[in-house]
């Protein structure tokens, strides 16, 4: 099964698949969606709502798992990146996926067993999950692929109950 984690954003908009099979999990592809700085919001919501489309048609997921947003001190960028990531959920609607969203607390709980791991243990964690060499670039791509694999390990704990 594929898993897309996607880390939202109106400048970046990081992803990242996973193959997943009976807990062990193999990294398909990651990088970034990114819009120019000074670009209208009206063109980068439009920009990434096709390279959704684009990407979403090349991966073909079976799930899609998203970062819940953190609101931290400015609004502005909040409103934005939540703009942007109404535009991607309405990508996945259309395709017939229903994504699900987790807070950073759980992503990191899900990836390294600890809600309130710092940004480079998840990393880390993340980079010897999937056995990789290095760490993905750019920041966001590695943190989709933490969210692809928090959502397989919360989906495969789901299954295992049923």
């Amino acid at each position: 099964m594929i898993v897309l984690g996607l880390d939202p954003g109106y400048a970046i908009v990081g992803y990242g698949a996973i193959e997943t099979n009976r807990g062990r999990h193999k990294m398909a592809c990651y990088g970034a969606i990114t819009t120019p700085a000074g670009m209208e919001m009206s063109r980068r919501l439009l920009e990434i709502s096709r390279d959704m489309r684009t990407l979403l048609e090349q991966i073909q997921p079976a799930a899609v798992a998203v970062e819940e947003l953190f609101f931290n001190t400015n609004i502005t960028t909040g409103i934005q990146v939540a703009q942007a990531r109404g535009v991607i959920l309405a990508a996945c609607a259309e395709r017939g996926l229903e994504p699900v969203s987790y807070t950073p607390s759980q992503v990191k709980q899900g990836v390294v067993g600890y809600g309130k791991a710092e940004k480079k243990q998840v990393m880390e964690m993340t980079r010897q999950i999937l056995g990789l060499k290095a760490v993905p670039k750019p920041d966001d791509a590695a943190d989709a692929l933490a969210i692809a694999l928090c959502h397989a390990n919360a989906a495969g704990s789901l299954l295992r109950l049923r």
